[in-house]
């Protein structure tokens, strides 16, 4: 009976398996809104009417397929962030961390940080997904206001995090569909990177002295 246990266990849990591995790959292909639990099923080799006794929807999916990498990149800025090292220095490493992470995983990148994403201010996000993103946010921003000696009141810090934040971006986005790997990319361009993380930080600490951050 044991025995029997077990394997219809094991079974189910390759099942679910199966359908997390086939909705990242119609999400990264399709995009999640394109995508049907129906598509998730066949792509899975399970019926329409099983795959609701693992997930009762996408954002179910969504979830399971995305809070595990990104928590496991909160507990690696966390590490950094916990290091003894000048706040500018920390951040430079948190954001090459950061720029790492969505490489690695540049075929959902945007199913991770996008979908169904919220305010990165709201105190008290009602998804789970969204809590861990603020989490993110929080702690690049925190990293922030030690680079730039802001209070933490200082009601610029939530633009200047949010401009630092739009370039991560947008460095990550240019190298979204490149053929090369994380590593190849961050071997070349790494020097690139942390110039542009040290004209940003410039750039955000001249606006403060000017006043001309508008909020």
């Amino acid at each position: 009976m044991a025995n029997l246990v077990s394997r219809q266990e094991q079974r189910s849990e390759e099942t679910k398996a199966s359908i997390l591995r086939a909705a990242g790959l119609l999400f990264s292909m399709k995009g999640y809104d394109a995508v049907t639990m129906r598509e998730i099923a066949k792509e899975a080799g399970c019926s329409h009417t099983t795959i609701y006794i693992y997930f009762k929807d996408k954002e179910a999916l969504l979830q399971q397929l995305s809070l595990p990498p990104l928590q496991s990149l909160s507990d690696r800025v966390n590490q950094l962030t916990a290091q003894n090292e000048e706040q500018a220095k920390i951040l430079e490493d948190l954001s090459l961390a950061f720029i790492d992470f969505c490489f690695t995983h540049r075929n959902l990148y945007q199913l991770f940080f996008n979908v169904k994403a919220g305010r990165v201010d709201e105190p008290a996000p009602e998804m789970e997904i969204n809590r861990t993103r603020n989490e993110l946010f929080g702690q690049l921003s925190t990293t922030v206001q030690g680079a730039l000696r802001l209070d933490a009141q200082d009601r610029r810090l939530l633009s200047c995090s949010r401009i630092y934040f739009f370039m991560l971006h947008g460095i990550i986005s240019t190298y979204a569909h490149s053929e090369e790997t994380a590593e190849e990319l961050l071997a070349r361009l790494t020097p690139t990177f942390r110039s542009a993380f040290r004209a940003t930080l410039r750039g955000l600490a001249e606006a403060i002295s000017n006043d001309s951050i508008e909020l």
